[in-house]
């Protein structure tokens, strides 16, 4: 391919990122508002409340058996009080994302429900491992969210080049090569680079955006969410190599051994989520419902 020809496909790319629609107002400013330390829940609360949609959407997810509380929740401050500032924000987070994003429509190179499954099986095992490292359970639903919104670059390569794609994936597929190797030779550019585009567009903030950019790429990440980027970079192995979904990559290079010392775990940590792990993607689905 010539670099004429990569030129035009990634113009395909950015315009199509550009004409995505932006994360709904009242989420932009929950994201900003929980920026600030000294947030409190009145102040959360106002903001979701303003918008009935989200609101219900919040509520139904709380009240899901994903959180399993034992008790019906009907206000937001009382979700907030029981769950935490950084869980709701996440919650509307992801509820934001998932409601603008395909989800069960084949869209050229991958099966959107193949896609999904995958990246919840991500979000989930993140979430355990974050668990089994002892991070703060505040935190832990940051975990979730991350690995659920890690391949979101892939959704515009994926609908924004059409059969290009196809080739990708299939080439990927028939040469025994990582997918992000295939698109870096073709495009120049990968679904980082995609995701990245499209998490500044939309504002979102580090260590998400960290983990969009960065989960293939460990040993050049500079800078402070080190150990989230490098539970999600595991979790998406682990899905591709248990083919948990299917997001395009079928023999995925496995992450430096030394990923294992920046998250403090070994390799058997896997068989002891595993049995935890099927349950809680079932559970997890409810995002994708509700959304």
């Amino acid at each position: 391919m010539t670099q004429h020809e990569r030129d035009i496909l990634c113009g395909k790319i950015k315009n199509y990122i550009s004409e995505m629609p932006s994360l709904p107002v009242s989420a932009g400013k929950v994201l900003e508002i929980c920026n600030n330390v000294n947030v409190n829940p009145s102040e959360l609360n106002k903001v979701i409340s303003l918008d009935p949609v989200l609101t219900g959407k919040v509520l139904r997810l709380i009240n899901s058996a994903y959180y399993g509380l034992g008790t019906h929740i009907t206000s937001v401050v009382k979700a907030i009080t029981m769950l935490g500032l950084n869980t709701v924000k996440n919650l509307v987070l992801s509820t934001a994302v998932l409601s603008i994003l395909p989800k069960n429509k084949d869209i050229n190179g991958i099966n959107m429900e193949g896609f999904w499954h995958h990246s919840l099986c991500v979000g989930v095992t993140s979430k355990l491992l974050a668990v089994k490292q002892g991070v703060d359970s505040r935190y832990h639903d940051e975990y979730f969210t991350a690995g659920l919104l890690h391949d979101l670059g892939k959704i515009c390569l994926n609908a924004a080049l059409s059969s290009n794609y196809i080739k990708m994936v299939t080439d990927a597929d028939r040469r025994h090569a990582p997918l992000i190797k295939i698109e870096n030779e073709i495009l120049g550019i990968n679904h980082q680079n995609a995701g990245e585009m499209t998490a500044k567009a939309w504002k979102l903030d580090s260590p998400i955006l960290d983990v969009i950019t960065h989960h293939h790429n460990i040993k050049d990440y500079k800078g402070d969410n080190e150990r989230i980027v490098c539970t999600v970079a595991i979790a998406n192995y682990f899905s591709l190599v248990y083919e948990v979904g299917f997001a395009g990559d079928r023999s995925p290079e496995k992450p430096d051994m030394n990923i294992w010392k920046i998250i403090d775990l070994d390799e058997n940590v896997f068989l002891e989520i595993m049995e935890k792990l099927y349950s809680e993607i079932e559970r997890a689905k409810v995002f994708l419902r509700i959304s």
